[in-house]
């Protein structure tokens, strides 16, 4: 197993490819809004383009994890990122994180670009596990998660301090079974788990 390929992963709405750094003006822009700082539990700091420039400069030479910048394939246009990270390589896991910016909502683009990294994972890499965590203000991004076979498995409490509150995670996992019996399409929409 190894990451160090950086494949394109074609859907039927999205298209998963390395970043280059021409990447970079459209992720700092995605980067500053608000929503995805709030949702993705990020600091308010802004992220300065040399520091940018350096990141996903570097993502193609990385070894142990996989970044992929996620374009709408009707426009053409770099709206977000997914990522596998802290791998796990005597276990086979890692965990998943996706963003997308403001021009790539809500239109399936997330779930399907979940689907197509998770069946990168699994079926080119040999994971065993993938798990994330989502914040409990965020049930747009739970329900993607649902749709593509993330599991829920508990509450880590009080993780992120927003706004003077503090905003419980939801832990969520897909294992290789669970992913080889559905493909990303579970049959029956995963219970609801309390988030407090």
């Amino acid at each position: 197993m190894s990451f160090s390929l950086k494949p394109v992963l074609t859907g039927e709405k999205a298209l998963l490819r390395p970043f280059t750094e021409d990447d970079v003006p459209v992720m700092a822009e995605i980067l500053r809004d608000p929503d995805v700082l709030r949702l993705t539990g990020s600091p308010d700091e802004v992220f300065g383009m040399d520091r940018l420039r350096a990141w996903y400069g570097s993502r193609s030479a990385q070894q142990d994890r996989l970044d992929l910048g996620v374009v709408d394939r009707a426009t053409g246009e770099l709206v977000g990122e997914a990522v596998l990270f802290d791998w796990d390589p005597h276990n086979r896991n890692c965990v998943f994180r996706i963003l997308i910016g403001p021009r790539g909502r809500d239109r399936g683009l997330g779930t399907e670009a979940t689907r197509l990294i998770l069946g990168h994972g699994f079926d080119h890499l040999g994971l065993h596990r993938v798990s994330l965590h989502v914040f409990a203000f965020n049930p747009r991004a739970r329900r993607a998660y649902e749709n593509a076979g993330f599991v829920a498995e508990g509450i880590e409490r009080q993780t992120l301090l927003h706004d003077g509150e503090w905003i419980d995670a939801v832990r969520m996992s897909v294992l290789a079974p669970e992913w080889h019996a559905h493909r990303g399409r579970p049959a029956v929409t995963p219970a609801a788990t309390p988030t407090s």
